[in-house]
């Protein structure tokens, strides 16, 4: 190209706005650049979170499970130890629409009954004979709506004189589907109270050794090695073991949340403590500590705030990881016990692997806490994603 635009001996075609050059000219923003540039920081992730489908759908089906927490008594077609001593070991039932070719609603047909004497065991067949209709927004067993008063409202009933074993029942006839909703109650939440203990003992305890450092850091390095050191399954095992078991449903699951809080907060200290060792030495942090704010200050409004991301990432994958302590407890009888109901209480019904062979439903709570389990995952990873700055 030569200095008159040509290129090979052929003009070059560009485009020369003739309007004056005015530095004072700002860019006209659309609608939508004006709400995405006005909108605030919680706004900003809540759009990058609604873009990660698998995050979002995780979470529906999250909210879906803690529904169960409040409402567990009108969900439940019975309560977990209402007992049926002509059911024991009942397989589960079938729902049907059609019954000989007629649409007839929700149905399960009734069972009968019958000894083995070969195999020792009751076997269950369909009785076609017995059309039991489901009940809707009905009165059924009483129970305790959280202890407070009485009351016998569930969202399904079985029919008048029938049954309504979706996922059967267990030695003594209880039915598995009640006691899995029943058990999410403490299933769900002895997470959520650990997750929360953590937190607090993780970002305290972080904060005070990343911002002083010295002597406060090496001591709770120190402490954080030593817990760190101790095999995790049996420490739980030992402390659940050394909870008196005199003491009520209500004090062991206290006591188990507590240890499960207490013994999982090194791991997020840790992190603190080195991201605030970075964030302390920036310009916006020495500023603040020039103009007067105390650590306090300092560390929860401008150095916590700066990895959000990370804490919520951790809660999130912490609440799992404590949801599956639990139920390793409870399984090995050192937690929950009856008559409180969890997944885990559930699960220590099938220890024995005849009885797993044999009645398979009874291994129904796994279901649960798998889904569970990775819905947290999924959602953590969602979470985390919206809250990074840089995605």
């Amino acid at each position: 190209m030569n200095g008159n635009g040509t290129e090979n001996g052929s003009t070059v075609e560009h485009y020369v706005d003739p309007a004056p050059f005015n530095p004072a000219t700002t860019e006209d923003l659309t609608a939508e650049q004006e709400r995405f540039y006005q909108a605030s920081q919680w706004q900003i992730m809540w759009w990058k979170f609604k873009r990660h489908k698998v995050a979002v759908w995780s979470g529906v089906v999250l909210i879906l499970f803690y529904l169960c927490v409040p409402f567990a008594e009108q969900i439940a077609p019975y309560t977990p130890n209402t007992r049926d001593s002509l059911h024991l070991y009942a397989p589960p039932q079938p729902l049907h629409l059609f019954h000989e070719g007629k649409f007839v609603g929700p149905f399960v047909y009734g069972m009968k009954s019958e000894v083995d004497m070969v195999n020792l065991k009751w076997v269950f067949t369909d009785d076609k004979t017995k059309v039991q209709k489901l009940r809707f927004f009905c009165r059924g067993v009483n129970y305790r709506f959280w202890n407070l008063f009485t009351a016998d409202f569930h969202l399904v009933c079985p029919a008048e004189g029938g049954t309504l074993f979706l996922l059967g029942t267990d030695r003594l006839g209880r039915d598995q589907l009640s006691g899995l909703i029943y058990g999410a109650r403490l299933s769900l939440t002895v997470g959520l109270v650990g997750v929360a203990i953590s937190i607090v003992l993780g970002l305290f305890f972080g904060g005070i050794a990343g911002y002083f450092g010295g002597i406060a850091d090496n001591l709770i390095q120190r402490l954080i090695e030593i817990m760190r050191s101790l095999p995790e399954l049996p420490l739980w095992m030992a402390l659940s073991a050394a909870l008196p078991v005199t003491w009520a449903p209500v004090w062991i699951y206290f006591g188990l949340t507590i240890i499960l809080g207490l013994l999982d907060w090194p791991g997020l200290a840790r992190a603190v403590r080195s991201k605030l060792l970075s964030l302390r030495e920036e310009e916006y942090a020495r500023a603040a500590v020039l103009m007067g704010a105390k650590p306090g200050r300092v560390i929860t409004r401008h150095l916590l705030p700066g990895f959000t991301s990370h804490i919520i990432a951790s809660a999130t994958l912490s609440i799992p990881s404590m949801i599956l302590g639990e139920t390793a407890l409870s399984f090995l009888n050192l937690g929950l016990r009856r008559p409180s109901v969890s997944w885990g209480v559930l699960l220590n019904e099938a220890q024995n692997i005849s009885v797993v062979t044999v009645y398979p439903w009874l291994m129904a709570p796994v279901i649960p806490i798998i889904i569970v389990v990775l819905a947290f995952n999924f959602l953590g990873d969602g979470l985390r994603d919206a809250a990074d700055p840089y995605k």
